[in-house]
């Protein structure tokens, strides 16, 4: 950020939003499939909110919207426009369905628009501490960071992130594969 303020991140899936509602979130990135209720936000305090719609998949398939640059793009100005809010203290919650990986690609992105020095190594990194299970989309991040010039260190940084979470979690692989993210798969086992 330019300015000096404390800004607080959450990431989380649609299941968890009831438990944040009393944490001062200020700015909400919602990220859902298309056509899917919007969620309930009555709990929360005001707050900015931008939703974006389209399917966590990072191939085209039957009936899928594929996240394109454009959505990619209004991430990142939902993140210029957070940047300039004058409030000394921000909370930004981002979610998708589940909070692992539409969710956490927008994350990724966001701090490393705000962070353009720190090695996208070290925001990712983060990214991971911040929510255990994250899989980032690898669709997202590749437009991320060719919008950031980034030159293809977001993209690995995130494929480091997939190998570690396959050999945590070898299970990932055959759900991944299933849910037709095979190229996620196999860059992060070839790497």
């Amino acid at each position: 950020m330019k300015h000096s303020r404390v800004t607080l991140h959450t990431v989380c899936g649609l299941e968890e939003l009831p438990a944040h509602g009393a944490k001062g979130v200020s700015h909400v990135l919602s990220i859902l499939d298309p056509g899917w209720p919007d969620p309930d936000f009555g709990g929360y305090s005001a707050h900015r909110r931008t939703t974006l719609r389209f399917h966590d998949a990072i191939a085209p398939g039957p009936g899928l919207v594929l996240p394109e640059r454009h959505d990619v793009e209004a991430i990142l100005a939902f993140g210029r426009a957070m940047d300039e809010d004058e409030a000394e203290e921000a909370h930004v919650l981002v979610h998708c369905h589940l909070g692992l990986s539409r969710s956490t690609a927008a994350l990724a992105s966001l701090f490393a628009q705000a962070e353009p020095e720190t090695p996208a190594t070290e925001l990712i990194a983060r990214l991971h501490a911040l929510r255990d299970g994250a899989w980032p989309n690898a669709r997202m991040i590749g437009f991320a960071d060719d919008a950031l010039g980034r030159d293809g260190t977001l993209v690995e940084a995130v494929r480091r992130l997939h190998g570690i979470q396959l050999a945590k979690n070898p299970s990932l692989d055959a759900l991944m594969r299933s849910l037709n993210r095979s190229e996620e798969v196999e860059a992060a086992i070839t790497g």
